[in-house]
């Protein structure tokens, strides 16, 4: 259980990248009073959850009904969350993230709690993507349901946390060691992705013998 908790730690951590998100709430909150930048990442965050539960509960059930099975979203997954792991050690900006016509959208709008902070910088394709793979791990093992759901929130905390203090954690660590431990995430993402692959790959030819 603690393994596949970790697991699902990982791969959500990684993947929505917390302190990766510092530099995007700066540029994005740039002549926000300190109370209105606080109720912007709050409303954020909120939405990002309510994503993020919406498609760890249904999101099987849409695959399903789409005819995907298991196997095929796992390889899937795996390859669009290896892309996004590939972007991260090379330092650029992913498009699983955020394209570059939505960045340049986002700074001539006055809300951006829903776009792009909630969608797609935390809760984008690629956490989607993540959450209905670690659910489809799980199947109907109820603890194993609740530790990712638990993943979940203690990764939703700290991009909360993260954010709130994003203006202090740029002046302590810096725009080099944003991007160093964002390449450090990277790599850890790359093996998780790599997993959901090779454990696609062993469901399918198992089903096969």
């Amino acid at each position: 259980m603690l393994n596949f908790f970790i697991k699902a730690l990982v791969a959500l951590f990684t993947i929505v990248d917390p302190v990766g998100l510092v530099p995007v709430v700066l540029a994005l909150t740039v002549g926000m009073l300190p109370h209105e930048r606080t109720l912007v990442i709050i409303r954020a965050t909120i939405i990002a959850g309510i994503v993020i539960a919406v498609f760890g509960a249904f999101g099987q059930f849409i695959f399903t009904s789409l005819g995907v099975t298991p196997e095929a979203f796992s390889i899937a997954g795996g390859a669009l969350l290896f892309v996004v792991a590939f972007d991260m050690l090379f330092g650029r900006p992913s498009g699983a993230r955020e394209t570059r016509r939505e960045a340049r959208e986002a700074l001539t709008r006055e809300d951006i709690s829903v776009f792009p902070l909630a969608i797609p910088m935390i809760a984008g394709p690629g956490t989607i993507t993540t959450i209905i793979l670690l659910v489809g791990n799980a199947g109907n093992d109820l603890i194993q349901l609740s530790l990712v759901g638990l993943a979940a929130l203690i990764t939703l905390a700290v991009s909360l946390f993260t954010m709130l203090l994003s203006a202090q954690i740029q002046k302590r660590i810096g725009t080099t060691g944003i991007l160093v431990l964002s390449r450090v995430l990277g790599m850890l993402l790359a093996a998780v992705a790599l997993q959901f692959i090779l454990n696609g790959i062993a469901e399918f030819v198992g089903h096969l013998t």
